[in-house]
């Protein structure tokens, strides 16, 4: 199993990434630059978080166009993994691959904490180590993470249990306090807080750890 970790000038979570497939998950892992135009062999693609293209037009909306984008879209419709984290979540969006969109936070100040979660939907490729109703403390930090869609999309997201998710105290503004969503196929992921960061108690949570195993578990079927 091998993870494909994309870093464009600005990610500054790719390290982390690269920790968590390699020293917690013991699996293969390859940086992916962004001018790449293939994945090399990369069965999960993971979006990483930070400011890509120092976030100067909106965040995510030059790297949607980086070459190695066609390839992740590829591999998304082909019904790869792909987790999309942070500033990850925001490229992913902007490349189509989920719905709605993320904007400045209603404080327009950057939030940088241990935020609480629930997890909506234990049922994914992403959550299956998970139970629905689970609480748990995983960090955030982004200035541009409130999740904004129009009424007709939230509507279908939640009757289509696309929500994964949900903040209980909502740092952000987000919508309906989504902190977390999967495409209609379940095999995109896009996430504001980071589980990359939560992967051992001497961090201050593991609460991410079970992301990662789901991710595995459910790639190796």
């Amino acid at each position: 199993m091998k993870f494909g970790i994309v870093t464009f000038p600005g990610s500054n979570c790719d390290y982390d990434a690269y920790h968590a497939a390699v020293d917690a998950m013991e699996a293969d892992a390859e940086y992916l630059w962004h001018k790449d135009q293939n994945l090399k062999g990369s069965d999960i693609i993971v979006l990483p978080g930070g400011f890509s293209y120092g976030d100067y037009l909106r965040p995510g909306a030059i790297a949607r166009f980086s070459p190695i984008m066609t390839a992740v879209v590829d591999h998304a419709k082909s019904g790869g993994p792909v987790l999309a984290v942070c500033n990850g979540f925001q490229i992913a969006c902007e490349a189509g691959l989920l719905p709605g969109a993320l904007l400045r936070n209603e404080s327009l100040q950057f939030v940088s904490d241990r935020i609480g979660l629930t997890v909506e939907n234990a049922d994914t490729l992403f959550t299956s180590g998970y139970v629905k109703g689970e609480r748990l403390e995983i960090p955030v930090a982004h200035g541009d993470g409130r999740f904004f869609a129009d009424e007709r999309v939230l509507d279908e997201i939640e009757a289509n249990e696309q929500v994964v998710f949900r903040y209980t105290d909502n740092p952000n503004g987000s919508m309906r306090d989504i902190a977390g969503i999967i495409n209609r196929e379940g095999n995109v992921l896009g996430m504001m807080p980071h589980p990359e960061r939560a992967l051992d108690m001497l961090l201050g949570s593991d609460d991410g750890l079970p992301l990662f195993q789901s991710l595995m578990a459910g790639a190796l079927r």
